[in-house]
């Protein structure tokens, strides 16, 4: 059984990001002794479960989903002014990148967004050290758009299909995505500090920032270890 605590250094810090001053929460130091979550994962077994994240997950125990809503439930109802329900989490894993450039499919190589719900919130947990890249947030530059709701959905999709065949199109040979672009303007940038955990709203565009250097690996203690976690109101 793993027995988690959050460390007596734990910063918070509150961003509002880009035109639209989407929210951003920072947790620096979050996790005391985060080493404890490393170990776990290497003894977990790694696989591929979606057919957009660009590499393998595993199951994060029970006590991680427990300590973020014990330590950080009420700041989270309070920055992103949520509903009353409690916490809960659909989506709580382990994560590496692990699909080397040449094999992104081009949902892959632009960001995204992972629900049209406001009160839906994502959270990454960096996990690893050295430069493997953090996340970044855009504004796609046609429409103007940083984060998509139901109003937007419909012609933000139709914005995209329009540049399907033009020239701005990404390339294979571009890669992740990671800083401005003809089609996207990176509008800010997490940087992975170890142990840091960053809270968003899951409308808001954005990707992991994968550096060009990258060694893919799917070894937990060499590769690009993070948490990835749904957290909703229900």
């Amino acid at each position: 059984m793993l027995t988690l605590k959050a460390a007596k250094s734990l910063a918070i810090t509150k961003l509002h990001i880009g035109q639209e001053g989407a929210p951003v929460l920072v947790v620096d130091n979050f996790v005391d002794q985060p080493e404890l979550l490393i170990d776990w994962a290497s003894k977990l077994h790694f696989e591929k479960n979606s057919p957009f994240y660009p590499g393998v997950r595993a199951r994060v125990p029970a006590a991680y989903q427990q300590l973020i809503v014990t330590e950080l439930q009420d700041t989270l109802r309070d920055f992103f002014n949520l509903p009353t329900p409690p916490l809960s989490f659909s989506v709580c894993h382990y994560s590496i990148v692990t699909t080397p450039p040449e094999q992104l499919k081009l949902l892959q190589r632009i960001p995204h967004f992972d629900s049209v719900n406001k009160d839906g919130l994502a959270a990454v947990h960096y996990l690893f050290k050295g430069n493997m890249g953090g996340t970044s947030f855009y504004r796609h530059r046609k429409t103007g758009f940083e984060a998509i709701d139901e109003s937007r959905q419909l012609a933000y999709f139709r914005s995209l299909e329009s540049e399907n065949d033009g020239p701005n199109l990404p390339k294979i040979s571009d890669g992740y995505i990671n800083g401005d672009t003809c089609l996207f303007e990176c509008i800010e940038q997490q940087a992975a500090v170890f142990n840091r955990l960053i809270i968003y709203r899951r409308n808001s565009l954005h990707s992991g920032a994968i550096p060009l250097d990258y060694h893919f690996s799917d070894d937990p203690l060499n590769g690009r270890l993070t948490i990835s976690s749904f957290i909703d109101c229900l």
